[in-house]
């Protein structure tokens, strides 16, 4: 405990924090980044023999995951590198570079157990939307611009806010961080911000279900998203107007749902699941 008031202390001050040099705190979020790029490639290869296409477009369940935690690990790596090095800078003085670097990365699968955990919930709710867009086309129009509708709702609500406050306010949860013991404390703690960060970003991701979970370009745009009200001092202003944003594309959805709604669209499904099943086959 007074490790972590020490790193936030000498965060705040002007000198080098931690006896921890640039080069040491600049390590895990190079590798994060080097990790977040490799994952795009993994993602853009897969999906461009897949198309944008109606629920989980043919994969299983164990193939589902593994694209599904690529996907997580490219869009959010870049915006949970912040508490990445502020962990390590605070286990800098008793660990060495090889020991900084396992329980950095024990951090590292904690977060994606959270988002793994979560991929499993998105997998059964597209299996349903599947179902539905082959039962009801109308019902399914109706579903994407209530996906949109959520999502935007939940942009403003004090629960996103909470969440939010707490990805962007890392050295706070530091100091209830030095509280977890235990072999398995690093896990632990990239599991519970992990789960906070589920708890952000939960509705931005819902929208892949109706514009398609494979969909580069919207993915490329949440993983933006995400960055920018993380990291950057207006960040929480700039949740809401996002959260404005998809209340808008809701309404135009009703009207326009083929543009909106690519995967929720009557007919879009079939030709893209098949083409996902040759990918997956390659």
């Amino acid at each position: 405990m007074q490790s972590a008031e020490r790193a936030v202390h000498e965060h705040e001050s002007s000198s080098p924090p931690g006896g921890v040099s640039l080069r040491q705190a600049a390590v895990p979020w190079g590798v994060l980044l080097v990790l977040a790029a490799l994952a795009w490639v993994v993602t853009v290869q897969q999906a461009r023999g897949m198309g944008v296409g109606v629920g989980t477009m043919g994969m299983a369940l164990p193939f589902f995951l593994v694209m599904w935690v690529a996907m997580m690990s490219a869009m959010m790596f870049p915006s949970v590198a912040p508490i990445a090095i502020l962990w390590t800078r605070s286990i800098a003085k008793r660990s060495d570079g090889w020991e900084r670097g396992m329980r950095t990365a024990s951090f590292v699968a904690g977060y994606l157990v959270a988002w793994t955990a979560y991929g499993g919930l998105a997998f059964a709710a597209l299996i349903g939307t599947q179902r539905l867009v082959d039962a009801s086309p109308e019902a399914a129009k109706w579903l994407g611009v209530g996906l949109f509708a959520a999502a935007g709702i939940y942009q403003l609500t004090p629960l996103k806010t909470a969440c939010l406050k707490h990805c962007r306010s890392p050295m706070t949860q530091l100091l209830h961080y030095a509280n977890f013991k235990g072999a398995s404390r690093d896990a632990r703690v990239g599991i519970h911000h992990g789960l906070y960060c589920v708890g952000c970003c939960w509705g931005l991701m819902v929208t892949l279900v109706a514009v398609g979970v494979m969909n580069i370009a919207a993915m490329v745009a949440l993983a933006a998203v995400i960055f920018i009200e993380k990291l950057w001092r207006r960040g929480d202003q700039f949740s809401r107007a996002v959260g404005v944003a998809f209340l808008a594309v809701a309404v135009f959805a009703a009207f326009y749902p083929s543009v909106l709604l690519p995967a929720l669209h009557s007919g879009s499904g079939m030709a893209s699941g098949g083409m996902g099943s040759m990918g997956m086959a390659g």
